[in-house]
C-alpha cells in the first residue's frame, strides 16, 4: 500500500511540472507591440493558468515583484467577500442621549456615527434626514458630534504623488469613518448660446461660484473640460470655486470636485439637508465618540458588499477600495495587530493569505487600492489567487464584479472586436508607471484561464495595445505555443 502511495505521488508531482511551462518568448504580437512602445520585454511579468481546461500554464518572469497598481483591488475585494461576507452592509446611525419631547425638542447634541461606509450619498443623507424628523425631531438644541472612531487612521499620511493632478479630483478622496458622498461638489455646465450657466450641487451658502466662462467660438463638447480651468479657494469662511475659460455653444457637462475636509463635508451636507426639511439646529459642530448609552433615532444602512465591491471593481474606485481595506482591519483586526486601522488590515489580510497555503513575501499592501508607488505582487501570486477565487463558493459574486472585455467598467473601450467582447472579466491598473491586467479569459476553446500581466516602466501608457495583446493571444491560441 505504501509503495503504491509513493508512486501516486510522484505520478501527480510530475504530471504539476508538465503543466507547467516558462516561455522562452513572448507571443510576437505582445513582443511587437511593445518594441513599438519603445518597452524592453524585461518590463513585462506574465502568468496564465488553465482553469477549467487541460492547456498548461504560461509564465513569464512571473516571479518578479511588480507594483499591480489598481489590480491590487483584487486582494482587496476577494477578502472583503470572505472574510465580512456578501450581504454585509456598513450602518450609520444618528443617536442622542435622550429622546426628544412631545414638542419635537431634542435637548443637547445629536450624535452621527459613520462605520466606515464607502457610498454614503447625498441621496442616502437626505433619507437619513427624514428618518430623524419622523422619529419626532424639530429642534437640535446642542451640537451635531461626528463619530469618525470606526477607523483609526494617521492623519500625518502624506499624500500620495498624484502625477501632477488636481488633489480635488475624487478619485484622491482619503479615506474617512464618516465620509459622505465622495466629499464632492457636482459642477454642471451648459452653454445656451448666449451663455455659459453654471450650478452647483449640492447647492450650499457655504459655497460660492465665480463664474468666468465665455462661449467658445468652435470646437468640440467632448474636449470642453480642457479649455476650462477650475480653480479651488480657501475656506474663509466661504469656499470659492472660481470657473475660467471657454465652452463651446450647445455643451452641457458635468465636473465632480472635492471640496472641504471630510468632517466639515458631512456636517455642511447634513446641517443643511437638515434646514432644508424644516428641521432646527442652535449648536455647531463638534468631533467625539457616542456614548454607549445614547439612543438611536434614526438609521442607513449600506448597499451589500457584493453590489459594493461591483463599483470598486468596474471603476476601478480607489476611495471605496480604500474604505473596504480599512473596514477589513476595524471588523476582522485584534489588538495584538495594533491600533492603527490600515496596518491592522495589513495583518488580517496576511492571515487570510496564510491560512489558505499562501505565503507571498513579496506582497506589499499600503492601502488596498493600488493608489500607490509601495504596493506590489508577483504576476504568479496574482493569478494563484485569481484560481483560488474562481474555485471559491462565492467566485459568482467575485467575477461578476469584474469588468467585461469591451461591454463596461474600465474595459468598455478595449477588445470591443466581436471575437472579444463578452468573453472575460479584466480588472485594469493605472498608474504614471504602470499598466496591469488582471483577471479570466475565454480561450478559443471555450476554456477560461486566468491571467496577470503587469508592466512598470516609464513608458507603460503607452504598453496598453501590448496587454490588449496578451489578452487576445489567449483568446486565439489556448496554449501560447
Amino acid at each position: 500500500m505504501l509503495k503504491k502511495w509513493i508512486t501516486l505521488l510522484a505520478l501527480a508531482m510530475s504530471s504539476s511540472w508538465a503543466a507547467e511551462t516558462t516561455m522562452q518568448a513572448l507571443p510576437l504580437g505582445v513582443s511587437n507591440a511593445l518594441k513599438a512602445a519603445k518597452i524592453p520585454a524585461d518590463a513585462i511579468s506574465i502568468a496564465l493558468l488553465p482553469l477549467d481546461g487541460a492547456g498548461q500554464a504560461q509564465f513569464y518572469r512571473a516571479d518578479v515583484p511588480s507594483n499591480p497598481a489598481s489590480t491590487m483591488k483584487l486582494i482587496t475585494t476577494y477578502a472583503g467577500l470572505e472574510l465580512l461576507g456578501p450581504a454585509w452592509q456598513w450602518r450609520t446611525e444618528l443617536r442622542a442621549n435622550a429622546l426628544p419631547n412631545k414638542n419635537g425638542v431634542l435637548e443637547g447634541p445629536v450624535y452621527l456615527k459613520g462605520s466606515g461606509d464607502p457610498k454614503l450619498t447625498l441621496e442616502r443623507m437626505w433619507l437619513l434626514v427624514r428618518d430623524l424628523k419622523a422619529a419626532g425631531v424639530d429642534d437640535i438644541r446642542g451640537d451635531v458630534v461626528l463619530d469618525r472612531s470606526a477607523f483609526v487612521i494617521d492623519e500625518k499620511e502624506p499624500a500620495f504623488d498624484d502625477d501632477g493632478e488636481a488633489s480635488d479630483r475624487p478619485f484622491m478622496v482619503k479615506p474617512d469613518a464618516l465620509l459622505t458622498n465622495f466629499k464632492s461638489i457636482r459642477l454642471r455646465i451648459r452653454s445656451d448660446g448666449e451663455r455659459v450657466r453654471v450650478s452647483a450641487e449640492p447647492d450650499w451658502p457655504e459655497v460660492r461660484l465665480s463664474n468666468q466662462l465665455a462661449i467658445a467660438a468652435g470646437g468640440s463638447c467632448d474636449a470642453w473640460q480642457k479649455r476650462v480651468q477650475f480653480r479651488l479657494g480657501q475656506a474663509t469662511p466661504q469656499l470659492m470655486l472660481q470657473l475660467v475659460g471657454e465652452v463651446p455653444a450647445g455643451c452641457i457637462g458635468d465636473k465632480y470636485m472635492s471640496v472641504f475636509d471630510a468632517p466639515t463635508y458631512t456636517y455642511q451636507l447634513f446641517r443643511n439637508l437638515w434646514l432644508d426639511a424644516g428641521g432646527k439646529i442652535s449648536g455647531t459642530m463638534q468631533l467625539g465618540k457616542t456614548p454607549n448609552s445614547s439612543v438611536l433615532l434614526a438609521s442607513s444602512q449600506s448597499d451589500s458588499l457584493t453590489n459594493t465591491i461591483r463599483d470598486i471593481n468596474k471603476y476601478s474606485n480607489n476611495m471605496m477600495a480604500r474604505q473596504l481595506y480599512l473596514t477589513l482591519g476595524a471588523v476582522q483586526g485584534t489588538p495584538q495587530d495594533g491600533a492603527n486601522s490600515a496596518v491592522r488590515a495589513n495583518a488580517v489580510i496576511t492571515r487570510w493569505l496564510q491560512n489558505k497555503g499562501f505565503n507571498y513575501q513579496e506582497l506589499v499592501l499600503e492601502n488596498g487600492a493600488g493608489l500607490s508607488r509601495k504596493e506590489q505582487i508577483s504576476a504568479r501570486h496574482l493569478a494563484e489567487l485569481l484560481k483560488d477565487a474562481w474555485q471559491s463558493p462565492l467566485a459568482a459574486e467575485f467575477i461578476a464584479s469584474l469588468p467585461i472585455v469591451g461591454l463596461d467598467g474600465t474595459m468598455k473601450k478595449r477588445l470591443k472586436d466581436e471575437s472579444s467582447a463578452g468573453q472575460g472579466h479584466i480588472k485594469t491598473g493605472t498608474l504614471k508607471d504602470v499598466r496591469a491586467v488582471a483577471g479570466y479569459i475565454r480561450d478559443a476553446q471555450g476554456k477560461t484561464w486566468a491571467v496577470a500581466a503587469m508592466i512598470n516602466h516609464h513608458n507603460a501608457p503607452a504598453g496598453m495595445a501590448a496587454l490588449d495583446e496578451l489578452l487576445q493571444s489567449v483568446r486565439k491560441t489556448p496554449t501560447l505555443n
